[in-house]
């Protein structure tokens, strides 16, 4: 077992990695920015070290200064959680080199299904379905040919991607030389590869991933399903597990169809099969993730596994301790994701410092979060602030828990969709579980102007803003008057009151 292991991450995730490795009586090594200094993760973990510049290509996804503060500090293992590093094949092959244990996929591994025109190809050797498509295209005039030829509307994605760069959805060919050109400019600059694919696109169709986790001793575990339908731009907002249109026959094929790949790649550590689910129940692979994934713990929580320490395991040399029949999934985990974002402001970005944050609580409800009093939110990293997770003995008994979980959320001094994702709970389609990847560009899911409660926290951090926080809260709410002439409800005085210890921070939110 490792004695000492570093984290090539920051933000939520990092913090979930050290708290795994606290589970397992392993010292933990934080890395960070300057901007991250203060961080959650940095002052949990047992030592931490600075690596850079807030620029994530000088810091977070500077490989060879992770690796060399990593063999300072006597370190036997690199965990990169997901995003930055962690689907680098690269890196994974430097820290081997260097004589560190990557916690993760082999390169080889990393490189075959990195390469989305391979993973089909052993998707098509496994007998599992994929969908047609183009090999690998550096010109658009081949990608154009290509398309006419199956047929409108047709996906263009990166072949060296993910996680929503690098695609566009195109529904003639009067638009597909733009579209195209953008893709392949999008993709040069996240994955320093050009090159696209094109694949029919199906319509109505849900997003369903089957996560594995797979030993060096030749054992290969489906972990349930996951639905990942709800998304916004490619990129997911809610996350269930189970799915709601998976019966146990096609779970079975999924989970099976999910090992095969997995053998076939010979991979070893936590990995996500992704299938696409038409409404006559027929699935097509998409693509498989060689990392932990954002959405890992509603899986954890049905399955009552614990995937951050199961891979830890799994890359220290030890074998699965269960099995699939060993794995009773019991009730139903809903996941949403909050970033600091404006909804009723095209979802621009918000960045600035949280004044206040106070995070959900009670039965049923699991909090991924590095937030707290004075974090600032800035603008060289993902929007991610959070991620909350209810667990229920059914879906509806999750989604009425996710709701309680969402009203009691509070961020002051940027804005979050936590406004949006309530929409979408409440939207009737998305009670009766009639989602599909199309779900938020069909329905106009949230009001023209925030909620009541959205506009108090508004109110509360624009008063902040102005007085500078030299006055007195309380004395000041007694002429605060919402935007529809109405006063403010009666916990208005509490909440300012509340706020009072705040002052002595001497720092109040950049932006509402």
């Amino acid at each position: 077992m490792f004695s000492k292991v570093l984290v090539a991450n920051r933000g939520e995730i990092a913090l979930r990695i050290v708290r795994g490795l606290r589970d397992l009586d392993i010292t933990s090594v934080a890395v960070y920015s300057e901007v991250d200094s203060l961080s959650q993760h940095v002052r949990y973990a047992d030592e931490a070290h600075p690596i850079g510049p807030a620029d994530a290509r000088e810091s977070y996804l500077n490989g060879e200064k992770i690796i060399e503060v990593a063999k300072a500090c006597g370190a036997d293992a690199i965990h990169p959680g997901y995003g930055f590093l962690a689907e680098n094949a690269d890196f994974a092959e430097a820290c081997i080199s260097a004589g560190l244990t990557f916690v993760g996929p082999s390169p080889e591994s990393i490189r075959l299904l990195g390469d989305k025109i391979q993973a089909r190809r052993i998707a098509e050797q496994c007998n599992v379905p994929v969908l047609p498509g183009s090999g690998e295209v550096t010109s658009i005039d081949q990608a154009l040919a290509f398309a006419n030829q199956i047929g409108y509307p047709v996906m263009v994605k990166a072949a060296a991607g993910g996680g929503g760069r690098g695609i566009r959805l195109i529904h003639s060919e009067g638009e597909f030389a733009d579209a195209a050109a953008r893709a392949m400019q999008e993709a040069q600059a996240a994955f320093g590869n050009p090159a696209i694919y094109v694949e029919r696109n199906l319509q109505r169709v849900r997003h369903i991933e089957v996560q594995v986790i797979a030993d060096k001793f030749g054992n290969a575990v489906p972990v349930g399903e996951r639905e990942c339908s709800i998304q916004r731009r490619h990129q997911k907002l809610i996350e269930e597990c189970p799915s709601i249109a998976v019966s146990p026959e096609l779970r079975r094929s999924l989970s099976r169809a999910s090992v095969r790949i997995a053998r076939a790649a010979n991979y070893h550590n936590v990995g996500t099969v992704e299938f696409l689910l038409t409404e006559s129940g027929e699935y097509y692979f998409l693509e498989m993730n060689t990392r932990l994934q954002v959405e890992h713990p509603v899986t954890e929580i049905v399955t009552g596994t614990d995937l951050v320490k199961d891979q830890i395991l799994v890359a220290a040399g030890e074998e699965l301790p269960y099995e699939e029949a060993d794995l009773l999934t019991r009730g139903w985990a809903i996941e949403c994701r909050i970033v600091a974002e404006d909804p009723f402001n095209n979802f621009l970005p918000s960045v600035g410092r949280v004044v206040l944050a106070r995070e959900p609580a009670g039965p049923g409800i699991r909090v991924e979060s590095a937030l707290y009093d004075g974090i600032e939110v800035t603008p060289y990293y993902d929007s991610l602030l959070a991620k909350v997770t209810a667990w229920g003995r059914n879906r509806e008994g999750a989604r009425s828990r996710m709701k309680r979980a969402l009203a009691e959320f509070r961020v002051v001094g940027v804005a979050t969709n936590i406004p949006y994702l309530q929409q979408i709970l409440d939207h009737p389609d998305f009670v009766q579980g009639e989602v599909d990847t199309g779900f938020l560009d069909r329905h106009q899911v949230f009001a023209a102007e925030p909620l009541a409660e959205q506009r108090e926290m508004a109110e509360i951090a624009a008063l902040m803003l102005v007085t500078g926080g030299e006055t007195d809260f309380a004395e000041h709410s007694n002429g605060v008057t919402h935007a529809n002439g109405r006063q403010p409800s009666k916990g208005w005085r509490s909440r300012m009151a509340g706020l009072e210890s705040t002052k002595a921070m001497g720092r109040w939110p950049r932006s509402i």
